[in-house]
């Protein structure tokens, strides 16, 4: 099982500089990639989770820390798709995988909150099929010399987009989502699956066979795919008897990383920003770095 690492994007700690030091260490500690994720806006009683209250565009960090690392992977976890045309992500994407030198992974979903789904003008209607029209624009602009497609959803004239991605026949596509509807499109559709923040780890298994089973049924190869794992890491003094995966003290959390990987998981990363303790405005940054450093040390994969 392959490990990286979150920047930070999430609460007081999100700053240039913080993101260069976590990124170019991870790099430097044999991390084999770099995972940030996309929230838009939040409601103005902000009554959700603090990790949402101030969260930087993936995307930009992305391209940002293209330009201070060389090696490590850079993915997104994941970008909702109704809330963008197929057309500008394929040309941000392109331009994306040429800056980190075909560096890439594409994470995407369809989102959750009603409240960006409003502010963006889209419905929820069908947008199970939207997102599959949506993967077709997307490959087709990415892969062929002359582009066209005219569905239910989108439109595209024949056309080109130039330049084209490094990596060939494009970036990998990870889809995220737990419903059976959307794992069962994972196996279909993309090159694999990324768990969510709010995934029960205690039978992610399941969610990953879900996953083979759609693609042996499709008549692909289950074991071309790869299964990413957001790993919400809470370190703590002492960890209960009855503790989720990834919370508690760092001998226990990594004690939990063998546990996924028998469970399917090909690669999981370390996210501290869903930790209330440091992904949140409110806390102290300074400290949240600290003991970024503390855990990037301590899971370092054996090099």
């Amino acid at each position: 099982m392959e490990v990286g690492f979150a920047p930070p994007v999430s609460g007081s700690w999100a700053t240039p500089e913080n993101m260069i030091h976590v990124a170019r260490r991870a790099e430097q500690l044999g991390y084999h990639s770099l995972w940030a994720f996309q929230r838009l806006l939040v409601p103005a009683d902000l009554g959700w989770s603090e990790t949402y209250h101030s969260v930087q565009d993936p995307l930009t960090t992305l391209a940002f820390l293209a330009a201070h690392t060389a090696r490590i992977r850079l993915g997104v976890a994941v970008l909702d798709m109704p809330f963008i045309s197929p057309v500008v992500l394929a040309k941000q994407t392109a331009t994306l995988d040429i800056l980190a030198g075909g560096r890439l992974d594409v994470g995407l979903g369809l989102g959750w909150a009603d409240e960006e789904y409003q502010a963006t003008g889209v419905s929820k209607h069908r947008r199970g099929h939207r997102a599959e029209e949506f993967l077709a624009v997307l490959r087709t602009l990415w892969q062929d010399d002359v582009a066209e497609h005219r569905g239910e959803f989108y439109q595209v004239p024949p056309t080109r987009l130039e330049p084209k991605p490094v990596q060939r026949p494009h970036p990998p596509i990870l889809l995220g989502g737990h419903a059976p509807a959307a794992l069962r499109r994972a196996g279909r559709l993309a090159d694999g699956w990324v768990s969510g923040s709010q995934a029960d780890l205690t039978d992610i298994g399941e969610s990953v066979a879900a996953v083979r089973a759609a693609a042996a049924d499709a008549g692909r190869d289950p074991r071309s795919l790869r299964f990413v794992c957001r790993g919400v890491v809470r370190v703590r003094p002492t960890g209960p008897a009855e503790r989720e995966p990834l919370t508690g003290t760092l001998e226990q959390i990594r004690s939990d990383l063998g546990r996924l990987a028998a469970a399917g998981i090909t690669e999981l990363f370390v996210d501290l920003n869903f930790d209330p303790e440091i992904g949140s405005p409110r806390a102290d940054a300074g400290a949240s770095l600290r003991r970024a450093d503390e855990v990037l040390d301590a899971l370092a994969p054996a090099r």
